[in-house]
């Protein structure tokens, strides 16, 4: 039943789960950068908006040249809001931040080699445009027959029809393939109105969940197939869910 895996890229593969908002934010804490949450919070939004407006990620950037750019966004929001950094702290957050992220993929990596000995593999990211490079630097790219990239579409996350792109190149009825992302808003429910099945990496989102506390109860939630906390999981919820499958069709013969 099931027949192919479309996943998530950012906070999925690359933070196991972490939002890339706390991820930064820790970084900040870590290098000493002198704002409040709260003030970060506005600093962060402010990046990915400059990033996703303006044409400052170029399809050859790596992604720890996509992170200088991010940060030196964040920073000039926080200069102009006068507060005094050492803008040195730019590019030790940076190097931070990709070295947490190509030690996660590579972690990730042996999962997605045994998975697409099995299932044919397809990225749906919303991502700056760069991310077949991002995917060739880290090691994986060929793991993907295809990517799907919000940048090169033009269509983002949450709206379903990115994810029916994904459908549609792997030539699949919806119910026979299944989404794994970490947001729920951006992934389960676009997936599942699709008709797909759903995989919810939920650790530390920058969402509200469909119901605070719910999450990691075992309390069922409307979309959510499986829902697992850490990558290495996967595998074995994917086993599950093609056993229930299984099971839900031979009760009908």
């Amino acid at each position: 039943m099931i027949q192919g895996l479309l996943f998530d890229y950012g906070g999925t593969i690359d933070t196991n789960g972490l939002h890339w908002g706390g991820v930064l934010w820790a970084r900040y804490q870590k290098y000493g950068v002198p704002v409040d949450q709260a003030i970060f919070n506005k600093a962060y939004a402010f990046g990915e908006r400059a990033l996703a407006i303006n044409p400052l990620v170029k399809p050859n950037h790596t992604f720890y040249e996509v992170l200088l750019l991010k940060i030196e966004q964040q920073f000039q929001f926080l200069t102009e809001a006068g507060f005094a950094l050492d803008q040195s702290a730019v590019e030790a957050i940076a190097a931070d931040c990709n070295a947490f992220a190509r030690q996660t993929v590579a972690e990730a990596k042996p999962i997605l080699l045994e998975l697409a000995k099995q299932y044919p593999l397809v990225m749906v990211s919303n991502f700056y445009g760069n991310l077949n490079t991002v995917l060739e630097d880290f090691g994986i790219r060929s793991l993907f027959q295809t990517v799907i990239e919000s940048a090169v579409v033009g269509v983002r996350k949450p709206d379903p029809a990115i994810y029916q792109l994904g459908v549609d190149y792997l030539q699949l009825p919806a119910g026979n393939t299944v989404v794994i992302g970490d947001s729920y808003t951006k992934d389960i429910q676009p997936a599942h109105q699709l008709g797909c099945r759903t995989v919810w990496l939920n650790v530390a989102g920058w969402e509200d969940t469909p119901r605070t506390g719910a999450s990691r109860t075992g309390e069922s939630i409307q979309g959510v197939d499986a829902e697992i906390t850490d990558f290495a999981q996967l595998p074995e919820q994917l086993t599950r869910l093609s056993g229930k499958a299984a099971q839900t069709v031979s009760d009908y013969q």
